[in-house]
């Protein structure tokens, strides 16, 4: 399922800003009134990856919390 939603690509674009953006959550594009920036790219790449890292620490918790 992974790979699949990787696959995928959702692009949006309003007042000047673009974003491209796989399933996964993983941004392939991001610029604002044409201007685009890598770097910026991959600190929201890496914030993105955090946020799912602490969800799944979280879920973890709450399903193993209710196990025991």
């Amino acid at each position: 399922m992974q790979k699949s939603l990787a696959g995928q690509t959702i692009t949006l674009e309003e007042n000047g800003v673009k974003i491209v953006i796989t399933g996964d959550q993983r941004i392939v594009e991001l610029s604002i009134q044409g201007i685009s920036n890598e770097v910026l790219n991959e600190v929201i790449n890496k914030a993105i990856r955090k946020s799912q890292e602490m969800a799944a620490k979280e879920l973890m918790n709450v399903s193993g919390g209710g196990m025991g």
